[in-house]
């Protein structure tokens, strides 16, 4: 438990530690990249959008669905690990905040949390 690592975006927990790449939060479970803040920083404040780990998302990236989704009148969802690529950052409704094109399924809006960047 370093010092110099900052607190837990999630739940505030100040038990952080470094696992690679990562910064995880032992108390929550959180894990998100050290570099995440420093890119927020640079936008200006501007509204970010993270994924299921913490990554910040920005137009046109490619990401990964992390849990299988179900899709109203589909008789299978959208299963994970499913490539989505080309998303685009919307104002959506109920937190839906990705607006892509799903391959088997067309367009749909999906929620940041359960993405991951690749």
């Amino acid at each position: 438990m370093n010092e110099n690592l900052p607190p837990c975006p999630e739940c505030s927990g100040v038990y952080t530690y470094e696992m690679g790449a990562l910064l995880v939060c032992p108390e929550c479970g959180h894990e998100w990249q050290a570099g995440a803040e420093a890119a927020a920083e640079a936008e200006g404040g501007a509204e970010v959008i993270r994924d299921a780990v913490g990554n910040v998302l920005a137009d046109g990236d490619t990401v990964t669905v992390v849990k299988t989704l179900k899709v109203k009148g589909s008789p299978s969802g959208i299963k994970a690990g499913t490539k989505v690529r080309n998303i685009r950052l919307v104002d959506g409704v109920d937190g839906h905040d990705i607006d892509c094109k799903v391959d088997g399924f067309g367009p749909m809006q999906l929620k940041s949390s359960v993405v991951k960047k690749v």
